[in-house]
């Protein structure tokens, strides 16, 4: 069982409440959304493992288990090329759970026109191997989204 915790401190709005249909759809994959708190810091790794994925507005990290968790900053923020991310690793280290992974601030983004509501995912896996999903409540940089089967 892989425990993915929050990326970023916030509060916890489920998928279906994400502003992209590709994500509020779980196209993407289930998981939730944080909707962060408005004040630059840094997203952290939400599971220990490699940076297989790295780019200023989303990273994946794949766990020991070949669970793949993605933590995409905000909706449409590829659209800012990269301006106000700061990126804190590389793609192919190997990352602790809580490590900074990404500098950034979602007042920023958002002042840029962008949605700073945080999607995180469990890619390639089914709803039904997810437990304990957090869709509602504050949340901590650190604190429990959900499990993976």
């Amino acid at each position: 069982m892989t425990t993915v915790t929050s990326p970023l401190a916030g509060r916890a709005i489920g998928l279906a409440a994400v502003p992209d249909p590709v994500f509020s759809g779980a196209m993407v994959g289930p998981g939730t959304a944080i909707d962060p708190v408005r004040e630059a810091g840094a997203a952290v790794a939400p599971v220990d493992g490699v940076i297989v994925s790295l780019h200023p507005h989303a990273f994946v990290v794949v766990d020991s288990e070949g669970h793949g968790v993605l933590t995409h900053l905000g909706i449409d923020t590829v659209q800012l090329n990269g301006q106000g991310f700061e990126l804190l690793v590389n793609k192919g280290d190997t990352v602790q759970r809580g490590q900074a992974v990404v500098r950034w601030n979602p007042a920023a983004v958002e002042a840029a026109g962008k949605s700073p509501i945080c999607p995180v995912v469990a890619l390639e896996a089914t709803t039904d191997s997810l437990s304990e999903l957090r869709e509602d409540g504050d949340v901590k940089a650190g604190g429990t989204l959900f499990g993976w089967q």
